[in-house]
């Protein structure tokens, strides 16, 4: 039903993902993203649990595919499931189960996971992962410029529906955190979204606690002054 890419900016460190599908609100299931920790989604007959066990595992420094085999093994959904997950050090874990609706499958680079299922074929991952791999710009923006690659590609052969879009730099809580739901063209609704939060938001989530400074800014004026000096206002 979906198709999804999980990407980390080795020159930040950021770890993004992003998920398209006929399906309603599909970011509110299938992608997880941490900071320091790793990015991963799950799909096809989605098993929620997989974040909630996986993310623990990981956050403890254990092997992606270690910790893949462990959820997978004794599901007794595993021939339905598709799940794939990329963490901080880039390494990555895949797994495509034998019943997962065709097309059904995944592709890989350095620091890149793509994978999906239910889709007009394989030129989907493989436009996506090639959208990623030549697009310029932030870790967001070349998500979304993979997807949109994957998409012209055909995309999930049910059509389109939602789409989301998470990137995390350093905190446990997302810096782009962007959902359409249900939307006839949920990828573009994607990008205007993404421009919107550059106004604001992009520069008022800089200031807020985090990792690095468990308080934030806590003077507006400060925050008031980045957002008149970095803020995009919209066209």
């Amino acid at each position: 039903m979906t198709w999804s890419i999980l990407a980390r900016d080795p020159a930040t460190g950021a770890l993004g993902a992003a998920v398209a599908s006929r399906f309603f609100a599909v970011g509110a299931l299938c992608i997880h993203v941490e900071g320091q920790v790793a990015a991963l989604a799950t799909q096809a007959l989605v098993n929620p649990m997989y974040a909630v066990h996986a993310m623990p595992r990981l956050r403890g420094g254990e092997n992606p595919a270690d910790t893949l085999h462990a959820l997978v093994g004794p599901d007794p959904g595993v021939a339905q499931r598709q799940f794939h997950i990329l963490d901080a050090g880039g390494r990555i874990a895949q797994h495509t189960g034998r019943e997962c609706v065709a097309w059904a499958g995944q592709v890989r680079g350095v620091n890149v996971s793509v994978a999906g299922n239910m889709l007009a074929g394989a030129a989907v991952v493989e436009r996506t992962l090639d959208g990623f791999l030549h697009a310029a710009g932030t870790l967001a923006e070349r998500l979304m410029t993979a997807m949109e690659a994957g998409e012209a590609a055909g995309g999930d052969k049910r059509g389109r529906q939602s789409a989301a879009l998470k990137v995390c730099l350093a905190d446990p809580y997302p810096d782009v955190d962007l959902r359409a739901d249900d939307h006839p063209d949920p990828l573009a609704e994607l990008r205007r979204l993404h421009r919107v939060s550059q106004e604001r938001y992009a520069v008022f989530r800089r200031h807020l606690a985090g990792t690095d400074n468990p308080w934030g800014t806590v003077d507006r004026t400060v925050i008031d002054a980045a957002i008149a000096q970095d803020g995009r206002p919209l066209a």
